[in-house]
């Protein structure tokens, strides 16, 4: 049972790296053909495919940010944090490892690096972390991604952020997104703030998010006990 979450989790996000990066590498070798905002539109689109695929079974969080978010939440229960992370980055490091395969170490696979000041990255990888998060926990059914409106609000998310920053940070909202393509090619700078950056901006929206909805019924354990069973 909950091996087939694990096993969804890591498809889900080799989908994501495999074709997000995928478009940064074939843009390079294509000499520009994909464009910048054919990149962001195709992290946005993987992800609203994703959620549509496997949200019903694994909640579709393809990235270990948004997993710890909805722990956060208390809409995840504990004892799946790193089996899910772990998947998601095993699903990476896969699709990273695939793109180097066939078209060797361009583009440095895709991986994450700051425009220009790693402060600035960092402040931009949090406020757009925090913002896709809430919207995940706004539009999510418990723990879960999943159903018409989730795939469009947050795929939309994911295409709009990477659309306007990506230039600047890169974008990622996600650490399994970039540690397997620094990893893989080797190209480790900067990639402090692309893990920090995303779990911190997760930690933000959850108060965030708190602020602005009706309070739960029943108490705190009913409801992580109702998580459990939706994992």
């Amino acid at each position: 049972m909950a091996m087939r979450k694990y096993i969804a989790e890591a498809i889900g996000t080799f989908a994501l790296v495999f074709a997000g990066t995928g478009a940064i590498v074939i843009n390079k070798v294509s000499n520009g053909t994909v464009t910048s905002p054919g990149i962001a539109i195709t992290f946005g689109l993987v992800v609203m495919a994703m959620i549509y695929a496997f949200g019903e079974t694994s909640g579709a969080h393809l990235n270990p940010a948004v997993t710890a978010g909805f722990f956060l939440a208390r809409r995840f229960p504990g004892r799946c944090v790193v089996p899910y992370i772990t998947s998601q980055l095993a699903g990476a490091l896969v699709a990273s490892s695939i793109l180097r395969f066939l078209f060797g170490n361009v583009a440095f696979l895709g991986a994450t690096f700051p425009a220009g000041s790693e402060f600035q990255s960092f402040v931009l990888e949090i406020i757009l972390s925090a913002l896709l998060m809430i919207v995940i926990l706004c539009v999510a059914s418990g723990s879960k991604e999943q159903g018409l409106m989730a795939g469009i609000a947050i795929g939309g998310t994911v295409g709009l952020e990477a659309m306007f920053a990506g230039p600047i940070c890169g974008a990622s909202m996600n650490p399994a997104r970039s540690i397997a393509p620094a990893l893989v090619s080797g190209h480790l700078v900067s990639l402090w703030l692309y893990v920090a950056g995303p779990l911190i901006g997760a930690a933000i929206a959850v108060p965030c998010w708190l602020a602005t909805r009706a309070p739960e019924r029943g108490n705190a354990k009913q409801i992580i006990q109702e998580s459990e069973i939706n994992v």
